[in-house]
């Protein structure tokens, strides 16, 4: 790979704004038939060899023929990316800009680490392969999604397709956990975190309907004021927290290499599980994996400054813990509210995954690999706490993954969906490698 020519391929597919909105008529089409159109100049020998289709209106299939059709394998990325203005960046979110030098050079903007770093190292491994004529062992299949941070209808349609086609793949991996410093308490080496499983993301909308009328004489308890008081009640009572089988396995990974307090209660599980949940509970990211959580994420109401509101919206965001259920979540909502003049509708309720095995053929492959890329990272499974395309796939596959395969720093990874996404491109270089290697394997 040519390190520089690859960079601006990256830098080429990050400026091109393939946002994904919940309304599907808002979202700029032009923009992802232009990224399709740049990956077929971009990497001609992957799309001579490669067979590719466009299912469920803008993601992209991709087999790749293998010696054998028997335990295929499918690599997972999505190309759609969330809303970003210049405001408060240091450098604009479109314009792909590349900072530093030698390994402190940083590539900025939206979708570096979310997700069109992964697709993009994808892209370059198979291309590099391809021109080497390399053949894998069995067929592999590339997933690119066009709405994972919306809808996921694209993945789901993906997952659909092979399904009918009779095609169960032997391995699943789609972005997710990373290479990350300081993930844990007690450990000191970096920790490749593959998540086996991932929360359920569902979306309930609070409504308050009620009479109207003018602001100069309000009621005692206008429909914005008992919205309030029932997203504060909400706030105010937290999920309940425990350990799922996936997280009590990564305790277990992570007993061995542990220090001090923390290592001792991880050799303990079985008295020290109340202390190591209050432990957990002090990180946003760890506390997470142990409990289903709530984040109000929209509010809407009134149309004039000076009339009292008819109608109070409030949008939840709730990821369904491992072991739990969308009707227990909103089960524990309702019971939190404590207001029938509060109704609580499911938008979209998805149930949390099943978890994928820590040992057998896939998993083995995967841990090998990032053994050979970051042999300084301790492989570890977790519980991944957002949404990935990869939910789709369950149904046919035992052996979904969830992992990107690269190193992030706290605050990179706390630029996910916030300002300033950038990734090292060292990083995104041996995420590459990373992929080449893994390609050799299946």
């Amino acid at each position: 790979m040519a390190v520089d020519l690859a960079l601006e391929r990256f830098q080429e597919l990050v400026r091109i704004p393939t946002v994904s909105r919940l309304e599907t008529d808002e979202v700029e089409w032009e923009h992802f038939d232009r990224f399709r159109e740049a990956l077929e100049r971009l990497y001609p020998a992957l799309h001579r060899t490669l067979e590719r289709e466009i299912v469920g209106g803008h993601t992209m299939l991709y087999r790749w023929k293998g010696r054998y059709s028997t335990e295929p394998a499918v690599l997972m990325a999505h190309y759609d990316v969330v809303a970003a203005t210049d405001e408060g960046w240091s450098h604009a979110p479109f314009a792909a800009s590349v900072t530093g030098s030698g390994d402190t050079r940083e590539i900025w903007g939206r979708g570096t680490i979310d997700d069109k770093g992964s697709l993009v190292a994808i892209l370059e491994a198979v291309e590099s392969q391809v021109e080497s004529g390399f053949q894998p062992a069995h067929d592999v299949y590339l997933v690119f999604g066009h709405d994972e941070e919306t809808h996921g209808s694209g993945a789901a349609a993906a997952a659909a397709v092979l399904e009918e086609r009779g095609i169960r793949p032997s391995l699943v991996l789609d972005e997710g956990g990373a290479v990350a410093d300081d993930a844990f308490p007690g450990v000191s080496e970096p920790l490749a975190v593959i998540g086996v499983a991932e929360k359920g993301p569902t979306l309930v909308r609070l409504v308050v309907d009620q009479k109207g009328g003018h602001a100069s004489t309000p009621p005692r308890l206008s429909a914005t004021a008992r919205l309030a008081r029932a997203i504060v009640r909400l706030n105010s009572t937290p999920f309940p927290a425990g350990f799922n089988p996936a997280v009590l396995e990564m305790l277990r990974t992570l007993a061995p290499h542990a220090t001090g307090t923390v290592g001792r209660a991880l050799r303990s599980l079985a008295v020290t599980k109340p202390l190591l949940l209050r432990v957990f509970s002090k990180s946003d990211e760890t506390r997470a994996m142990t409990q289903t959580t709530q984040a109000v994420t929209q509010l809407a109401a009134g149309h004039a400054a000076n009339a009292l509101p008819e109608r109070a919206e409030a949008m939840v965001n709730i990821r369904v813990a491992v072991g739990s259920s969308v009707a227990e979540a909103v089960k524990h909502v309702r019971k939190a509210i404590r207001d029938d003049a509060v109704a609580v509708e499911i938008v979209q309720g998805t149930e949390p995954s099943p978890i994928s095995p820590t040992s057998g053929q896939a998993w083995d492959t995967i841990a090998a690999t990032v053994a050979t890329s970051h042999p300084e990272a301790i492989v570890t499974p977790y519980v991944q706490t957002g949404a990935t395309d990869s939910r789709s796939f369950t149904g046919i596959s035992r052996g979904v993954y969830r992992f990107t395969p690269f190193v992030l720093s706290r605050a990179e990874r706390d630029a996910l969906h916030a300002k300033n996404e950038r990734m090292r491109v060292a990083s995104w270089e041996r995420g590459v490698g990373f992929y080449r290697d893994l390609l050799a394997r299946l």
